[in-house]
């Protein structure tokens, strides 16, 4: 998808929340991304996690490990865009599930400004890592991440997840203030009451939950979505950014529904 996305836009950043460990083998999932970063000129994001949802797997006959040896991989995955990006040719690394000798990659990611830069003069592409915040998802965030996405979180329970994240990166030694804080935030606007009462229905089927409780399910996410008409969105945004949040990723469950792209383009993007 994001290859194709490459070819037909110029300008807009490319990437996902997240690509799963388990999808790819992480020397496999390096070229991949290489390829496509070359492809867009230098506009790809790596977003990379450790999968959650078994339903994305067995159906395609995809191992679904316990949680400790997926995070093991994902940190052999880290350690791998490092390397394999970064170090010189001939680089060597042993992990938990991967073993590299004599690493080499070619094409190397594209020399982009502002991308992050080792002393060698080597650049990559950012790092964003995330969940709802694990002690060993900070810790490795600490250590390979340029950013870090906080999920299904309102905006007082970013402030206590966010100071958890500082605080791993201060036993790590680094400055918490280098790692983007960002949050990915469930989004659904209409242009006034009656359009959001419309859509809210729309959003219910889509997700499954219109005949099983679909007004609990609703309630349930109005203190940690965005939600409501233009003027409840920018004041939840700011809710957000409050709790130290530098970036959103709004989380759109109708993405066919481009009036409501168009929507939130006028009514939030520089308007907050």
């Amino acid at each position: 998808m994001l290859a194709g996305l490459a070819r037909e836009t110029e300008r807009i950043t490319l990437g996902v929340l997240v690509s799963p460990v388990t999808f790819r083998h992480p020397g496999a999932f390096v070229k991949v991304v290489t390829t496509v970063d070359e492809m867009s000129g230098g506009r790809i994001e790596v977003g990379v996690g450790a999968g959650w949802n078994e339903a994305d797997h067995r159906p395609l006959g995809l191992a679904f490990p316990a949680i400790g040896e997926r995070a093991d991989l994902m940190e052999d995955q880290l350690a791998l865009l490092h390397g394999l990006w970064m170090e010189p040719d001939g680089w060597s690394y042993q992990g938990h599930q991967v073993r590299v000798e004599g690493g080499f990659l070619r094409p190397k990611p594209v020399d982009a400004p502002g991308r992050p830069r080792a002393a060698n003069g080597a650049v990559r592409p950012r790092i964003i890592v995330g969940g709802e915040g694990s002690p060993r998802g900070f810790r490795m965030a600490a250590r390979y991440a340029d950013e870090f996405n906080l999920t299904s979180s309102s905006p007082e329970r970013t402030v206590e997840r966010y100071a958890a994240l500082d605080a791993a990166c201060r036993a790590a030694g680094r400055d918490p203030s280098t790692i983007t804080h960002s949050a990915m935030v469930g989004v659904m606007v209409g242009a006034d009451e009656g359009e959001v009462a419309r859509r809210r229905i729309s959003l219910l089927r889509a997700l499954g939950v219109a005949e099983a409780g679909g007004s609990d399910w609703y309630e349930a996410r109005k203190a940690r979505w965005i939600l409501g008409t233009p003027d409840e969105a920018r004041a939840m945004v700011r809710r957000f950014a409050g709790a130290g949040v530098e970036r959103i990723m709004l989380q759109d469950f109708l993405p066919w529904d481009l009036d409501m792209v168009d929507l939130l383009g006028r009514e939030l993007i520089g308007r907050v």
